[in-house]
C-alpha cells in the first residue's frame, strides 16, 4: 500500500520516518518530497507498506500524531493521473 504523509516537520529525514512507520510493520520505500531548486522538503512524504493490514494499522493510530513538533496526516496515497 502507498502512504501519503503530510504536514511533516522540515527537517525530517526519510530514515526518520522510516523508524516511526517500522513500528507497524515492514516498509518497502520512503521518499520525501523534495523542491527542484531548492532541495529542501515539501513538508511530505510517500511512504510503501507490502503488508496492507499493517498499513492501515499505522494510518490509523499515526493520523493526527505528532512527530518533530506537527501534527502528521496520514492516508491512503491516490494513483496518479
Amino acid at each position: 500500500m502507498n502512504i501519503y504523509v503530510g504536514n511533516l516537520n522540515y527537517r525530517v529525514k526519510e530514515g526518520d520516518l522510516e523508524q516511526v512507520m517500522a513500528n507497524y510493520g515492514a516498509v518497502s520505500s520512503v521518499k520525501i518530497i523534495k523542491d527542484r531548486e531548492t532541495g529542501k522538503s515539501k513538508g511530505f512524504a510517500f511512504v510503501e507498506m507490502d503488508n496492507d493490514e499493517e498499513a492501515a494499522q499505522a494510518m490509523k493510530e499515526l493520523n493526527g500524531s505528532e512527530f518533530m513538533g506537527r501534527q502528521m496526516v496520514i492516508k491512503e496515497a491516490r494513483p496518479r493521473n
